[in-house]
């Protein structure tokens, strides 16, 4: 009987570690960009503000949950916390921690690849298409804002937090 409890429980830790591991491999972490997210801004290589990626209504959806860094010149332009002074519209001196920054992106037809929507640049007010691509296992996320055509435009990289 004791031999029979050994094998027991033996085969239902190898079940369990087997399952585990299915479990893992079955949905394998940053398989798309829905998480939190530090933005490194292209320019100065600073992390500018820390980003909520979710799936709101069939596509992808950017909130900012947090401002990290601002230069003293945005700091004079838009305050401490910072508002959007340079948007048009009803985004117009709305603050920008909480706001809608990215919409309406979906899986586009390549791996590992996200457009069709849009991106909003608080520090500019500008509305820009957008591309996102996930690196490195899903650890960065490549952010590509462009006007008609991916080829002009900038890219920054984001960090999954």
């Amino acid at each position: 009987m004791r031999s029979l409890s050994r094998f027991t429980l033996a085969a239902g830790l190898l079940l369990a570690a087997a399952g585990s591991a299915y479990a893992t491999y079955a949905v394998p972490t940053g398989t798309t960009p829905v998480g939190t997210w530090k933005q490194i801004d292209d320019m100065t290589g600073k992390a500018t503000s820390l980003l909520q990626i979710t799936n709101q209504r069939g596509g992808l959806e950017a909130k900012v949950l947090k401002t990290l860094y601002m230069t003293p010149e945005q700091i004079a332009r838009d305050g401490v916390p910072p508002r959007c002074t340079q948007c048009k519209g009803a985004r117009h001196n709305q603050p920008i921690n909480g706001m809608t920054i990215m919409w309406g992106v979906h899986k586009g037809s390549k791996n590992n690849v996200w457009d069709g929507g849009h991106i909003l640049d608080p520090d500019n007010g500008m509305v820009y298409s957008v591309r996102l691509q996930l690196k490195n296992n899903g650890s960065k996320l490549a952010v590509r804002g462009y006007i008609k055509t991916p080829l002009l435009g900038r890219t920054q990289t984001w960090l999954r937090q």
